[in-house]
């Protein structure tokens, strides 16, 4: 993993496939190095709350999300499991806050802000997001723009422009939208299902 990132940051564009896309985002706030422009096909850009495949509704599922989240913010889990890094509850957010070592470290979740996050991510040109419309792995898909639950309820999603992550501009998405270095595409399918043609495109309008 490590060489791949590597091999990532020394190169003008890079692109990262599911966490793939978090994780390169992370390294271009903390290290850029030259990065100019990030495509993330399906990543989980405000962590996941939820199971693959697994109706939201359903009395199992909720007893197993409930189960990862007691466990998913302790120090032995955080510190060896990858996913669990990931993991964000709109219901426990105080807890996610203080605890996530990952997520809410990199989205600068936190009561102390890291200046250096929202510098460096504001030094590429171009961020792409990438959205797949009947994604059934990421929980919620919305993530994949950075939208998410409203904190205390997991209905209501806001959109990634009503987020405080947005709207207090903690990382710098805010003043990339507004200078037109933020685009949302969206691919029919599943997670990471997309066509020839839809990756033709992608190439031929930030690749070439």
């Amino acid at each position: 993993m490590i060489s791949e990132l590597n091999y990532y940051v020394n190169t003008k564009f890079i692109v990262g496939f599911s966490q793939g896309g978090q994780f390169l985002r992370a390294v271009s706030q903390i290290c850029p190095q030259g990065m100019q422009n990030l495509i993330s096909f399906g990543g989980q850009h405000q962590g996941v709350y939820g199971l693959p495949d697994c109706n939201a509704a359903h009395i199992i599922c909720d007893y197993i999300r409930r189960l990862l989240n007691y466990g998913a913010y302790t120090s032995w889990v955080q510190n060896k499991l990858v996913q669990a890094q990931y993991w964000h509850d709109p219901l426990a957010d105080d807890e996610y806050r203080r605890k996530s070592l990952f997520m809410a470290d990199i989205n600068n979740d936190r009561d102390l802000k890291n200046s250096t996050y929202k510098e460096n991510l504001l030094k590429l040109k171009k961020i792409v997001l990438i959205k797949f419309a009947q994604d059934s792995v990421v929980v919620p898909r919305e993530s994949e723009w950075f939208g998410f639950y409203q904190t205390g309820q997991t209905e209501k999603m806001l959109a990634f422009n009503e987020t405080k992550l947005y709207i207090e501009d903690w990382i710098g998405l805010k003043t990339l939208d507004q200078t037109g270095r933020l685009d949302f595409l969206s691919s029919p399918g599943d997670h990471l299902q997309f066509t020839d043609e839809f990756f033709q495109m992608i190439v031929d309008t930030y690749l070439k």
